[in-house]
C-alpha cells in the first residue's frame, strides 16, 4: 500500500510536518469543586519572591503550595498536603508524593531551615531571595501604576451586604472587577457594579438581638452597601464578582480569586465608617 506523500505546503521552512490540530481552550467541568484554572494560579511570593502556584481549600479559603512535588517520606507528615479534583486538602492522600506549603519553607518567614529535604528547600530559595534583593527584582519592590483614587470621602474598602451576610470588599465599589477569564485569556475588564445597583443604608454595627440595646447609640451605625433589595441572581452575581456579561456565560473560568471577606467588626475596625458617603454612583438611603 503507498501512501500519498504531504503536499509541499503541509512543511515547514525545515522540512518538518506542520501541526493543523485546532488548539483547545481549558474548561470548567460542571460538576468541578473550583471555578478556577488550574494553569492560571500561579504566582510569586511577596515576601520572598519565589514561586507559588495558589490552591483553593474548601470553604472559598487558598492556600500558596511550592510549585513541586516532594517524596512524601521525606516531608513530616504533618505538612502533607494533595490536591484532589482542584481543591488543596492538608492531608497525605496515601501517594508517595505530597505538596508542601511554601510558608513552611519561605525564606522570609522561616528563620532557620528545617532538617531533611526541605531545609534543602529552604536554602535553595534564601539563594534566590537573594538574588533577586540585589537585582531589586523581588515583587514587593516594583513600583506598578497606583489604581485610580476613590472618590472624595468614599470606603476603599466599603461593607457590602449580600445573601443576608455582610462582606468587606477588596477595592471601592466601581473598581471591583470581573474575575472571569476571556478569549484571550486575559482578566475580564468590566466591573461588577452594573446598571441596578444597590443603596447606601446606616445600619447596626451589632445586628444581634443580644447587642440591639447597644446599637441604639449613632457610634455604633455603620455605613453598608445593600444589595438585599435586588433580585436573587443578581446578589449571587456579586458573590461570584462576574460581570453581567460572564454571569451569563457560566462555561468561563475564573483566572483570579473573588475578593470578598467575611466581615468581622473587629478584624476590620479600620473600614468602618458611621457616615454615609456623598456616592455618585448609586442612590443615598437609610433602612
Amino acid at each position: 500500500m503507498r501512501t500519498t506523500p504531504a503536499p509541499a505546503a503541509a512543511r515547514a521552512w525545515d522540512g518538518s510536518y506542520k501541526d493543523y490540530r485546532t488548539p483547545r481552550t481549558l474548561r470548567v467541568a460542571p460538576d468541578s469543586a473550583t471555578r478556577l484554572l488550574r494553569t492560571a494560579q500561579a504566582s510569586r511570593c511577596t515576601t520572598c519572591g519565589n514561586r507559588i502556584e495558589w490552591y483553593c481549600r474548601p470553604g472559598n479559603r487558598t492556600v500558596p503550595l511550592h510549585p513541586r512535588e516532594l517524596p512524601a517520606a521525606a516531608v513530616p507528615a504533618g505538612q502533607h498536603w494533595h490536591v484532589s479534583n482542584g481543591l488543596a486538602h492538608p492531608a497525605g492522600d496515601g501517594s508517595p508524593w505530597c505538596r508542601v506549603r511554601h510558608h513552611a519553607i519561605c525564606p522570609a518567614t522561616v528563620s532557620e531551615a528545617p532538617p531533611g529535604l526541605l531545609g534543602r528547600l529552604h536554602r535553595a530559595l534564601a539563594i534566590n531571595t537573594r538574588r533577586l534583593t540585589d537585582t531589586a527584582t523581588l515583587p514587593n519592590t516594583t513600583n506598578p501604576a497606583p489604581p485610580p483614587p476613590p472618590e472624595p470621602s468614599e470606603p476603599s474598602r466599603p461593607v457590602v451586604l449580600f445573601l443576608y451576610t455582610r462582606y468587606l470588599a477588596p477595592a471601592p465599589l466601581p473598581q471591583i472587577l470581573c474575575v472571569a477569564q476571556t478569549r484571550a485569556r486575559h482578566r475580564c475588564p468590566h466591573p461588577v457594579l452594573d446598571t441596578l445597583p444597590g443603596v447606601w443604608t446606616l445600619q447596626p454595627l451589632y445586628p444581634h438581638a443580644a447587642d440591639a440595646q447597644a446599637a441604639l447609640t449613632d457610634d455604633l451605625n455603620m455605613a453598608v452597601y445593600d444589595l438585599t433589595r435586588l433580585p436573587y441572581s443578581e446578589q449571587l452575581r456579586w458573590r461570584a464578582q462576574r460581570c453581567t456579561t460572564h454571569a451569563a456565560t457560566p462555561a468561563a473560568a475564573d483566572i483570579a480569586l473573588a475578593g470578598w471577606e467575611p466581615f468581622n467588626p473587629h478584624t476590620h475596625s479600620t473600614h468602618i465608617h458611621h457616615d454615609l458617603p456623598p456616592a455618585t454612583h448609586v442612590k443615598e438611603g437609610r433602612p
